[in-house]
């Protein structure tokens, strides 16, 4: 279960928008949409990712976050010695709707297609 606790706690500071970006961009590709967004390559890479926060809004029973994710990805041969396809690295980027449960910090988060 996802749960962003100190998103949540910085609901109202002017820290929402750092502390959000940090935490979910320690959370990895297990909890995020991001192989299901891939647009130039075949596997998402296990390397730092870059969040923007591009709104945020809050109802009583939840917190709403909209956010773009920078990533990488690989477009990987079958790693043969005679494969010709290189291993090339490509930037992507998605965007997602994040929905932060304000009793219990339960989060869910959702690919928003364009």
């Amino acid at each position: 279960m996802l749960r962003l606790t100190r998103t949540l706690n910085a609901k109202d500071s002017t820290d929402l928008a750092a502390i959000f970006k940090q935490e979910l961009a320690q959370l990895g590709r297990d909890y995020l949409p991001l192989q299901q967004a891939l647009r130039h390559g075949s596997s998402v890479l296990d390397t730092p990712l870059t969040v923007l926060m591009h709104e945020a809004h809050s109802s009583d029973q939840q917190l709403h976050i909209r956010a773009g994710i920078f990533y990488q990805s690989v477009t990987a041969g079958c790693s043969c010695a005679d494969d010709p396809t290189p291993l090339n690295e490509h930037t992507e980027y998605c965007e997602v709707q994040v929905l932060i449960d304000t009793r219990d910090a339960r989060a869910s988060v959702m690919l928003v297609e364009e």
